[in-house]
């Protein structure tokens, strides 16, 4: 079989998997696991075949024409390059372990069926994305996505957390994704082609676009909707109201990443204009440091892990502006390792806890000797998240730190050289360090809440299905040990350097341990305090299945504490590192009601003037047009009375009043 038929295979094996799995749902449950996991674990063993097959040398191509349009073709086309090769290893990957995972997680699931069938169908489409090299082609992977986040998204849709949470990922979503549609149009127009290597090749190469701020503005909007930055960010905190593993596989390697991958395929375009790379590097550096505050002050392990999400890809768009998008993808895959690992590592503690909020499980002694797997697989991910060495998370973050020292101080260049502005070098590096440390904070008070709890016994739910555990042991492999491919990592991507540098890596580190340290200081100062139940403290009902612990966690936790993020507990050391930026940054800051008021309260008012003009002006001149001709023939009708003497009364009345009529005209009277 040719390499080229090899890749086609990647991102076609899921789909048949989906459609299969939706044909047997009713009529032969007993498949539907096994078309869940083993299309996409054969996609993941050809992704690794074609990767080996490639290996980083010259890019696979093959294209057919898909149609004529009249002027720019568009083309079923496919781009191989080291990119390509491995990050199709990552989706294809986490997307096996998350339908495994899922298996043991929503064994009892009603709708498993139409859910496996849809995380089939999310994992081709970001394949699609991946190997695609047609633009148009990579907008139906792009929007496929969307609509299948939406659906599982929304899974335990009695609840209406889950009902809200997906309609706002959709809606913001799209919300990017019209400029980034007329961005994709303006973009062929001026290279001339929908082909992306073509078009890295032509900007490489010396040509210019006409439009290149204009055009990179536009495409940013939708990866900054696709990809949960400032200020398109708000959907993804709320989109944890559906199950752990959709979670798992949206962070870690479909939806979000797809906006950074697409920015690194495209990287010429946006370095083709230093106020796109500006307005980028800002957008990154403000998504950071806000996500982590953010971070530090929620209550629910999952929207912890959401707002880290964000965060870490603050890292790699600000990797972007910098001009480094090896820097990029490669803390792109690292994160996508540990990120896995946190959310599925986050679905076993609420199951063993009976709840996700973090006030709960630090009132709960012994949670960490209930499950030893998370806690040793969580305690690594963590640490690497931290960027703590030797762990994945510390070589990545550190590649993108180094970039934005290099170009910060003007003592490097990246491959091919950009012309990137001091001044974002800076932007993303003292970002990047600050939310080193916060980062560093919020991963220590997770751990510190979720493991180091005191108080009664945690509730015993059951050992957890053998599955989900398995899967946090192949996750740490990456997780632990992805550094150890940074001396490789050059040869796949452009050739430029992702080793750590002695400034940064000093600097980045001792962040970090002064951000863990403060944290632990300021737990073991409120510890004290923990012997205060928070107000309403619920958790669920023992023995529930993991997934129905879960829904019934995320149902509860609002009537509990009065808020989807925080809870109302004074031994939280976030609480007091934030103090009174605290309650903000548990809403992230305000932004959903400033867009209540800015936009939502507006669109929604006119629409109220509208339907009024329509109901009481329009509809009601409609019904004056029609009762008035209905009512001129009813009294016309009252006339025809059928008596001859009548109408020989009326016709005499009427040749009389035109007699007079006549006569007065004629005398001029």
């Amino acid at each position: 079989m040719t390499t080229t038929t090899t890749a086609a295979l990647v991102p076609l094996l899921p789909f048949l998997g989906a459609v299969a799995g939706l044909s047997c749902g009713r009529r032969a449950p007993g498949f539907v696991r096994p078309l869940a996991v083993l299309p996409t674990l054969a996609a993941a063993v050809l992704a690794v075949v074609v990767a080996v097959r490639q290996g980083g040398d010259a890019p696979i191509d093959a294209a057919t024409k898909l149609t004529d349009t009249g002027s720019i073709p568009i083309d079923l086309a496919l781009h191989v390059d080291g990119f390509a090769a491995l990050v199709a290893i990552l989706v294809a990957t986490v997307a096996t372990c998350v339908q495994s995972y899922s298996v043991g997680y929503l064994r009892t699931d009603p709708r498993y069926p139409s859910y496996a069938a849809l995380v089939s169908l999310f994992t081709s489409a970001m394949l699609l994305v991946v190997y695609s090299d047609d633009l148009i082609v990579l907008l139906v992977g792009w929007e496929v996505m969307g609509i299948c986040s939406y659906f599982l998204v929304g899974h335990y849709w009695e609840t209406a957390a889950a009902r809200s949470a997906s309609l706002k990922a959709f809606l913001v979503t799209k919300l990017g994704d019209v400029p980034f549609l007329i961005g994709i149009f303006a973009l062929a127009a001026d290279a001339g082609t929908f082909r992306i290597s073509e078009i890295y090749a032509v900007l490489t190469g010396g040509h210019t676009l006409d439009h290149p701020t204009v055009i990179a503005l536009l495409l940013l909007a939708g990866v900054a909707g696709k990809s949960a930055q400032f200020p398109l960010h708000t959907w993804l905190p709320d989109a944890m109201a559906g199950p752990t593993p959709v979670s798992a596989l949206i962070h870690a390697a479909t939806m979000v990443a797809a906006g950074v991958y697409f920015i690194a395929r495209l990287l010429p375009v946006f370095a083709a204009s230093a106020a796109a790379l500006a307005v980028l590097a800002v957008m990154a550096a403000v998504t950071m440091v806000g996500s982590a505050l953010a971070a530090l002050a929620q209550d629910d392990i999952k929207r912890v892990l959401a707002y880290s999400t964000v965060g870490q890809l603050g890292y790699m768009t600000g990797a972007l502006a910098v001009g480094d998008r090896g820097a990029a993808v490669f803390h792109l895959m690292s994160h996508g390792a540990f990120k896995a690992l946190l959310f599925l590592g986050a679905g076993v503690i609420i199951h063993a806890a009976g709840t996700n909020s973090l006030a709960a499980m630090s009132r709960m002694g012994g949670l960490a000797r209930r499950i030893p797997d998370a806690y040793w697989t969580m305690s690594v991910a963590l640490l690497a998240l931290a960027a703590i060495p030797p762990f994945a998370g510390f070589f990545s973050k550190e590649a993108v730190l180094g970039a934005a020292e290099s170009v910060a101080t003007g003592h490097g260049a990246t491959e091919p050289a950009y012309d990137v502005p001091g001044a974002v070098g800076w932007v993303v590096l003292v970002a990047g360090l600050v939310t080193a440390l916060l980062t560093a904070g919020y991963a220590t008070r997770l751990w510190l809440l979720a493991f180091r709890g005191s108080g009664p016994e945690a509730p015993d739910h059951g050992k957890q299905p053998l599955a989900m555990n398995v899967v946090l042991w192949v996750l740490f492999v990456p997780a632990a040990g992805l550094g150890v491919a940074t001396g490789h990592l050059p040869s796949w991507f452009d050739d430029h350097s992702l080793d750590p540098t002695l400034a940064t890596s000093v600097l980045g580190t001792g962040f970090a341990l002064v951000g863990g340290i403060m944290t632990y200081a300021t737990w073991r100062h409120t510890t004290a305090l923990a012997g205060r139940p928070p107000l309403g403290a619920v958790a669920a009902h023992p023995r529930a299945e993991p997934a129905v612990s879960e829904a019934e966690a995320i149902a509860s936790h609002e009537p509990a504490y009065g808020s989807i993020a925080s809870a109302p507990d004074p031994a939280d050391p976030g609480r007091l590192l934030l103090g009174p930026l605290h309650r903000h940054a548990a809403v992230g800051f305000h932004l959903d009601a400033i867009y209540a008021a800015a936009f939502v309260r507006p669109v929604r008012a006119a629409a109220r003037l509208v339907r009024f003009l329509d109901r009481e002006v329009v509809e009601t001149y409609v019904r004056g047009a029609a009762t008035a001709p209905g009512l001129l023939g009813a009294a016309v009708r009252r006339t025809q009375t059928g008596n001859v003497q009548t109408y020989l009364s009326a016709l005499l009345a009427g040749s009389l009043v035109l007699v007079v009529a006549v006569v007065i005209t004629a005398t001029g009277g």
